[in-house]
């Protein structure tokens, strides 16, 4: 008996639970969103604006503001604004009160891109980004004869040159010629690093930094006007 009674209990208040959830979920599908707010994750809005996020947002199915949270789609929203290709991700969901908010990651640049025929990003992924008109970020600099398959190869170069202290600071630009062959600028002195093809970068790396060690000692790195460092076992440079 008592056995029974407590499940009659347990059946009651499973009841209660069950109501007071569904009168809670319709109560709440049937509120209208009040405003909504959109935020960049990964820092200021550099490359996309709140108003281009909010166009983004009412062009499939219009304004959301004002409208019942149950007539909301977010994934179809989510979809919207992640068709910009300024967008590496995006997270929309409504809070309790009505709010519609948006987080956004961007995508982050590493290298900005001269073909001749097009100017875009490499972004951290190794994928092409184009250009913002809100912000021009100052990243490593690529011109010359760059076709789509030299991509890869680019990123794996810029993330090594990103990736080194010495590197990093000393390296400002990169030019492929039509050979195949890729020569960086440096920051000071005007100097031109010849490294041929992109290989044994380690190797190459760790010959330019001797070079620039034992110059400096000597004081004689600003008299040298190109640094070649295509052959294995030596450093070919030549004066200014």
């Amino acid at each position: 008996m008592k056995k029974y009674i407590v499940y009659i209990k347990s059946l009651f208040l499973l009841s209660v639970v069950v109501f007071l959830y569904g009168f809670s979920a319709e109560r709440n599908a049937s509120r209208i969103v009040e405003n909504s707010v959109v935020e960049f994750s990964n820092g200021a809005n550099l490359f996309l604006s709140h108003e281009m996020v909010n166009k983004l947002l009412i062009q499939k199915n219009g304004e959301v503001k004002n409208q019942p949270k149950s007539l909301i789609n977010l994934h179809d929203l989510e979809n919207a604004v992640f068709q910009n290709p300024l967008v590496e991700d995006v997270k929309i969901y409504l809070t309790i009160d009505g709010l519609l908010k948006t987080m956004i990651k961007q995508r982050t640049p590493i290298a900005r891109v001269n073909s001749g025929k097009e100017v875009y990003y490499i972004d951290e992924q190794g994928v092409k980004m184009p250009l913002s008109s809100n912000y021009s970020a100052r990243v490593l600099l690529v011109s010359g004869e760059v076709h789509e398959e030299d991509l890869q190869p680019i990123y794996s170069l810029v993330t090594k040159l990103n990736s080194d202290s010495f590197l990093s600071k000393l390296i400002v630009g990169i030019q492929k010629k039509s050979t195949g062959d890729y020569i960086l600028q440096t920051r000071k002195y005007d100097q031109k690093v010849f490294i041929g093809k992109i290989e044994n970068l380690n190797l190459k790396f760790k010959k330019l930094e001797a070079f620039y060690n034992e110059m400096i000692q000597r004081n004689e790195v600003a008299t040298y006007k190109t640094i070649n460092l295509k052959f294995s076992n030596q450093v070919v440079c030549t004066k200014n």
